[in-house]
């Protein structure tokens, strides 16, 4: 069986112990050491770290088995682990945000799709350069077996309406317990996210959570907050609102409509957001997902139960969206912060510019050149089966090699063509591949002086390269873009 070591800096971590694969040792066994630093394997008797999940600026989680459960269930473990040169103050201060993150999990965790907290602890071992021992903080959580919204995204290339407006009524319905319990998430985005296997979305890294002041609607942030995904008194250190995380929501909401990173969506130089183009939505979500996003707080949203409620609405224009008449940017500082997830930003940056609110009832039409990867990739392959398919029919029908390369260059430029304005696509695509196949197979004109099976072979080969020249140009096209 293996082991995680815990330790930061471990040169060795994974540890390998034979007699731990039989269950009675397991169970039973009192502590086991890491070979390489000889920091204690099994946390307080009880949990057994199998294998790293990730690593942030201040803290790692682990997969783990609980031994003093009768089925050792899976859950995960978070360890508070500082990384570079921080001040006594910011030390301070990320320690205090673990410890909130395990004080907020064990009032929230009694909603079914909030992770519950199982332990908080401490642990000392002695230091490897000697003197005062070393200190670990550690959290205990339920582990959600399924993937998050930011690894789904990256598979489907963007999500449906349907599917979008389905996790909005969920997050909604969460936020709505998270906010009515006096917290304020402020790290709402994909990635934080979590589908489990059966369906249901759960929310994650409560390490941001600020805890508004008893009768009040607002509390000061810190200055945590993910770049792209934090409305405008969020980044500038200001009071947060429960519309603060609605802000971050839409935001999550048009990521996964169109499959672009919010900092491609929002026009700085225009101080707006341009995400319609991108995306085929009705007027009516559009319209809710703008209000959302408006910059000044107090004209978004007030609360998760008013966005369900525009939601219902669904035969119904929304309500009157408010003009927002754009502001010049300006700079603000925001004072070093830390996270235990490390997901937060805590240096000085730039806020950006907030957009001014299009109106309710003008949905753009969605841009007929917008294409996932996926898209890309499928329609390449499909143009390269065709042209391989094509080269043989040429070849065999016409003498002249100048005639038949034009027809064949012809033939495929109408093709990327009528792809390019979605004449034709998805399952079309399939239909005329297997139909152009299927001619050529049994016509022996088309195929003269190939076998049958060199039909196979030679299309699917050139399809593969087609991809694959697809998808480097794609590649250094990101490259460029991100320099650029």
């Amino acid at each position: 069986m293996e082991i995680q070591c815990t330790r930061t800096g471990c040169p060795r971590p994974q540890n390998f112990f034979a007699d731990l694969d039989d269950n009675a040792i397991l169970k039973t066994v009192q502590q086991k050491y890491c070979i390489t630093c000889g920091m204690p394997l099994i946390l307080v008797g009880r949990y057994l770290p199998l294998r790293l999940l990730g690593r942030g600026g201040f803290g790692a989680a682990f997969l783990a088995r609980d031994r003093y459960t009768p089925a050792m269930r899976r859950c995960v473990v978070k360890q508070f682990q500082p990384s570079g040169d921080l001040t006594l103050q910011q030390l301070q201060i990320a320690q205090n945000l673990f410890e909130r993150e395990g004080e907020v999990l064990e009032q929230l965790g009694t909603h079914p799709q909030i992770p519950d907290l199982f332990a908080f602890f401490e642990i000392s071992v002695p230091s490897l350069q000697g003197g005062k021992p070393d200190q670990f903080f550690y959290l205990v959580q339920e582990f959600i077996d399924g993937q998050n919204l930011e690894e789904e995204l990256a598979q489907k290339g963007k999500l449906s309406e349907n599917e979008v407006v389905a996790v909005l009524r969920e997050l909604l319905s969460i936020l709505k317990f998270v906010h009515e319990n006096g917290s304020i998430h402020r790290d709402i985005k994909p990635s934080n996210i979590m589908r489990h296997q059966n369906g249901r979305l759960y929310l994650l890294d409560f390490g941001a959570v600020k805890k508004a002041a008893a009768g009040a609607a607002a509390a000061r942030s810190t200055g945590i907050y993910s770049m792209g995904f934090a409305p405008p008194e969020q980044m500038s250190g200001g009071q947060v609102y429960p519309s603060t995380d609605l802000y971050a929501l839409a935001v999550t909401c048009i990521e996964l409509l169109t499959g672009k990173q919010p900092t491609e969506l929002f026009d700085a130089y225009n101080n707006q957001w341009n995400w319609r183009n991108d995306a085929q939505v009705s007027a009516h979500l559009a319209a809710i997902l703008d209000r959302m996003l408006l910059a000044a707080p107090n004209q978004r949203f007030q609360s998760a139960q008013e966005v369900l409620d525009a939601l219902a609405l669904n035969t119904k224009a929304p309500s009157p969206i408010p003009q927002v008449i754009p502001t010049p940017a300006s700079t603000h500082v925001v004072a070093p912060s830390a996270s235990a997830s490390g997901n937060k930003g805590g240096m000085p940056v730039p806020q950006a510019p907030q957009p001014p609110q299009p109106p309710a009832v003008n949905p753009q039409t969605p841009s007929k050149s917008s294409f996932s990867t996926l898209e890309l990739l499928s329609g390449a392959a499909f143009t390269g089966f065709e042209a391989g398919l094509l080269f043989i029919a040429l070849r065999s029908l016409l003498n002249s090699p100048g005639i038949s390369i034009g027809i064949w260059g012809m033939i495929l430029g109408g093709l990327i063509f009528a792809q390019f304005r979605h004449i034709i696509e998805k399952f079309d695509l399939v239909i005329i591949a297997g139909i152009t196949l299927a001619v050529i197979w049994f016509v022996p004109a088309l195929h003269q002086g190939f076998d049958k099976q060199d039909l196979i072979v030679v299309s699917i080969l050139a399809g593969a390269s087609a991809i694959a020249v697809t998808a480097l140009f794609r590649l250094i096209y990101k490259l460029l873009s991100n320099i650029l």
